[in-house]
């Protein structure tokens, strides 16, 4: 690029930066709350916070690239012609290429890196995040653990507390432990703490009682207790062998899932594949709508906003025709080719409207005058 394309582009790169990080420090906020409660009152490590923050950036990153580059298309490409930077450039000979290469050239970046978030980024870091959860469910289940509500560990155990006092410690504690469906245990205690032992997260109870109910001669035993324990280890195994969502699968997962998958599961994640290869290329649409919005035809420094109002109903409504023909392309494959054509268009049409022009409807023609009536000169 020559100096004028750099100049361009380095506001471009510029803006684009900044509402990227703008946005993704607004979503990541919203997404983390639940997170920060995890470590405050919870006792889960700050370290794993932070991982799981990492681990949720690639997931609305792809989400916010098209959006964000838009934005600053728009911020940049205004603010130069609102300083009449770009009329000035044009009466010295720029043409429209000229001034477009910039933007052309952040698009294509946006793409690749977009491309990298839907291929690589996306899927292994939501797997990791997944793991990671699993994890946190088993060795730290005083995170699952809610002041007032019962809590099912598993398919088999229940605990309900009353009240959580950091670091482990809770009170007024019930468990409902049914491992043994022919004596289920029903065990309830005034204090505790939740520990960690190498066998998995363990209850440690205080002054309490246990009660066991033998189904096959109707009796309860009770026994109490100043001190009892109880495992409420998770069962790992069922945990891992889990079935992957759409998001956590690689392309090839997607396109030829493991044996047993019902075929509208298949055309689900025939769809997603099929969505993270077309979505990249709405970040070069959206530019290019920007552009269009911005160079195409005449403009009026006096009257932009009618101009960046229909770019951003064209953005929303490429946006929501894209998730409509996603979820028809997932029940019904003979569409699935709407999701390259949405992608697609946008650029097609901005491209015709940059360097052809906007169609001409109903201009109305000067007329000469009508001199047949005019007075004779006396």
């Amino acid at each position: 690029m020559d100096r004028l394309s750099s100049y361009i582009f380095r506001q471009l790169a510029l803006a684009g930066v900044l509402i990227v990080a703008a946005l993704s420090a607004v979503i990541w906020l919203t997404q983390s709350l639940r997170f920060i409660d995890w470590i405050v009152n919870r006792g889960l490590p700050i370290t794993s916070f932070v991982w799981i923050a990492m681990l949720m950036l690639p997931t609305f990153l792809a989400v916010i690239l098209p959006i964000a580059l838009f934005a600053a298309t728009v911020f940049t490409y205004q603010k130069l012609q609102g300083d009449s930077e770009i009329t000035v450039m044009r009466a010295v000979g720029v043409g429209q290429i000229r001034l477009i290469v910039p933007a052309l050239v952040m698009a294509l970046l946006g793409v690749g890196l977009s491309y990298a978030i839907n291929l690589y980024l996306l899927p292994a870091s939501y797997r990791e995040f997944k793991v990671l959860q699993t994890e946190i469910r088993n060795v730290h289940t005083a995170v699952l653990l809610q002041e007032g509500v019962f809590t099912e560990i598993d398919d088999t155990v229940t605990v309900f507390v009353e009240q959580q006092q950091g670091s482990g410690a809770v009170s007024g504690i019930m468990v409902q432990d049914a491992r043994n469906p022919e004596k289920p245990v029903t065990i309830i205690a005034d204090r505790g703490a939740i520990v960690t032992t190498p066998t998995g997260p363990r209850i440690v109870m205080m002054k309490g009682n246990r009660q066991e109910l033998d189904r096959a001669t109707g009796r309860v035993s009770f026994l109490f207790f100043e001190r009892y324990a109880i495992d409420i280890e998770r069962r790992l195994a069922a945990e891992q062998q889990r079935d992957l969502s759409a998001t956590e699968r690689f392309l090839g997962e997607l396109w030829a899932p493991e044996p047993g998958v019902n075929e509208r599961m298949r055309n689900s994640y025939r769809a997603e594949g099929h969505q993270r290869l077309a979505s990249p290329l709405y970040v070069l649409g959206f530019v290019a709508i920007a552009l269009a919005s911005l160079l195409a035809g005449d403009f009026s420094r006096r009257a932009p906003t009618q101009r960046i109002l229909m770019a951003v109903a064209a953005v929303a409504t490429v946006q929501a025709v894209g998730i409509g023909v996603m979820n028809l392309g997932g029940r019904i494959p003979a569409f699935l080719p709407l999701i390259y054509l949405n992608a697609v268009l946008p650029i097609l049409i901005a491209g015709w409207l940059l360097f052809i022009g906007p169609p001409q409807f109903g201009k109305p023609q000067r007329m000469p005058p009508d001199r047949s009536a005019a007075p004779e000169p006396v």
